[in-house]
């Protein structure tokens, strides 16, 4: 059936994609899903952690888990709000502002492997059917 056929191949391409980013991202010592959460940081810095959890995705517990490992690494650190203390903003270190050009390069060179031998014109329909079933399983 095409159905399990497509689902197969996106459990499939999900998972290699997946390695293939853990192999790169290595070289600079972080693992598939602190670039999601610095990429935020990137955009914003500042956001308390549970905004960041919200913007990721992810429960508030795992993204706990993946600040204290960032901080540990010297990418990010806390702060408590000048205004609220209860509140712990993040912000990025001069490490986790200068891992942005590379890991960026990371993602491009990944995305540009995937798409290789794949027409503009069907980047877009690939782009517009996974916005679709992105939205369907929302």
């Amino acid at each position: 059936m095409i159905e399990d056929e497509i689902r197969i191949l996106l459990d499939k391409i999900c998972a290699r994609t997946r390695r293939n980013y853990s192999e790169s991202l290595r070289q600079y010592n972080i693992h598939v899903g602190q670039d999601h959460a610095l990429r935020q940081l990137w955009m914003e810095e500042g956001m308390t952690q549970f905004e960041l959890s919200k913007r990721m995705g992810c429960e508030p517990s795992t993204t706990t888990n993946m600040i204290k490992k960032l901080e540990e690494y010297g990418l990010i650190y806390r702060t408590r709000d000048s205004k609220d203390r209860r509140v712990i903003r993040v912000y990025l270190t001069p490490e986790g502002k200068a891992l942005q050009e590379p890991v960026q390069e990371v993602w491009r060179m990944q995305q540009e492997k995937m798409l290789e031998g794949i027409l503009p014109e069907e980047r877009l329909l690939l782009r517009r059917l996974m916005q679709q079933m992105h939205e369907n399983i929302s």
